[in-house]
């Protein structure tokens, strides 16, 4: 019998994961919560379809961390 896998659904790096991925490839600062869940999968930034909205509340930390001015509007 074997062991069951373990699936992460929601990564704690998620921040770090976003973070890198804008450094990296600047184009997807502006792509929508759905567009990055999959470019984060399919890059191998995430094991698992993280969900949309804890993507847009990550997409909102990550885009006042590139440009602070944006968060204070």
């Amino acid at each position: 019998m074997l062991a069951p896998t373990l699936i992460v659904h929601d990564p704690p790096c998620l921040l770090a994961a976003v973070g890198e991925l804008y450094s990296r490839l600047p184009e997807t600062r502006y792509l929508e919560p759905w567009e990055l869940q999959h470019i984060l999968f399919s890059l191998g930034y995430t094991e698992a379809m993280a969900d949309k909205a804890k993507i847009a509340a990550t997409i909102k930390v990550a885009r006042t961390d590139f440009d602070p001015e944006a968060g204070a509007a």
